[in-house]
């Protein structure tokens, strides 16, 4: 009886311990994971010891009650005190192993601003089921999005800006129905922006600057209609802007400068619910349509180095606001309109047109 009741007490020891401290397989990952990762300065990783690896590891979390790894957050710029006390920001190199796959609770992976960080995506990294957010803005990865990206079902965050990122946006990415932030900034990226882009419902912000996107602008980016940030400038874009951005309800951001942008200015834009507007650098043409009324609120209004002809529409005095405005370099022809929000603005608006006059340029 008395050996009956020790097993006993041995069972409820060993199930209370594996209840209490992470797994020894999630454990395993982690130190798997770590072993491919050099961080010279900071020593964030002298944390990572003992059984227990949702306790006190830092950058670790565990879900509270299955003690399954969650969520793992490395951010190289951070205002924690092991970054306070060196006076310095962290610097990592290595690669993410695809160990972390074995991880198969994660609902997130932040692993960022760490500049040195090269290698790949883990392709297997699209089959965490519950993964939310993923962030590796900040290091040198390389490769392409992993095709099958759209798996990732539960995804808000996709975040890969200031890497090396090569290869195209792959058509699955439109499958992320539950993505609000996607941001691809200055990397390698060339290809087109799927057709099938519009899909992404849940999206608020879209930004892809600083790639090798080229050609059109899908029309069917209308049909996000909670997005209110999109960012396509320092690309290769052609084609001409859709009227239907114009026509969207939140859209409050639209950079389109540095492209190859040609056609006419879609009146919607003058009018819509857009307060910055950056079309500059383009090869637009056309009159700037003489639509402007109280709807127009502009906090920057940027159309310069486009080959836009004609006078400065007289409509644009009826504008609510227009706090910064670029009009220069143009083909611009007429007198400057008077109107109470003019009077802030510089003669570098309006220079090198072909014939604009009046205040702030001399009178005509």
């Amino acid at each position: 009886m008395g050996t009956a009741l020790l097993i006993t007490a041995v069972l409820v020891l060993a199930v209370g311990t594996a209840v209490n401290g992470c797994p020894p397989s999630d454990r395993a990952a982690l130190l798997a994971f770590k072993a491919a990762l050099h961080e010279p300065y900071l020593g964030i990783f002298k944390s990572w010891t003992g059984a227990d690896c949702c306790k006190k590891w830092y950058g670790i979390s565990c879900d509270p009650t299955t003690k399954r790894v969650a969520d793992i957050n490395l951010r190289g710029e951070s205002e924690d005190k092991i970054f306070l006390k060196a006076h310095r920001p962290g610097y990592m190199n290595g690669t993410i192993s695809p160990a972390i796959c074995k991880l198969t609770r994660l609902s997130s992976v932040i692993i960022a601003d760490w500049k040195g960080i090269s290698g790949i995506i883990p392709p297997c990294i699209t089959s965490l089921p519950f993964l939310r957010i993923l962030d590796l803005i900040g290091n040198q990865i390389s490769g392409e999005i992993p095709y099958d990206i759209g798996k990732l079902s539960r995804l808000t965050v996709l975040n890969i800006a200031d890497n090396r990122i090569t290869g195209r946006m792959p058509r699955s990415i439109a499958n992320l129905s539950s993505l609000m932030h996607l941001d691809l900034r200055n990397n390698l990226i060339s290809g087109t922006i799927p057709i099938n882009f519009g899909k992404l419902r849940m999206l608020s912000r879209a930004l892809l600057s600083g790639n090798r996107i080229y050609g059109p602008i899908p029309y069917t980016i209308s049909y996000i209609y909670r997005l209110s940030d999109l960012d396509l400038s320092l690309n290769r874009i052609s084609g001409s802007v859709p009227e239907s951005l114009g026509r969207m309800a939140v859209l409050a951001t639209l950079n389109l400068d540095g492209n190859m942008i040609t056609g006419k200015l879609p009146a919607t834009l003058m009018n819509s619910s857009i307060s910055i507007l950056n079309l500059s650098r383009n090869a637009i043409e056309g009159n700037i349509p003489d639509v402007f009324g109280p709807r127009s609120y502009f906090m920057m209004m940027d159309l310069s180095y486009n080959n836009l002809k004609g006078p400065i529409p007289k409509s644009i005095a009826s504008a609510s606001y227009i706090g910064h405005l670029d009009l220069s370099h143009n083909h611009l022809c007429g007198a400057i309109p008077a109107g109470s929000w003019f009077e802030h603005l510089e003669a570098a608006s309006f220079l090198n047109n072909d014939c604009l006059c009046g205040k702030p340029l001399k009178s005509c």
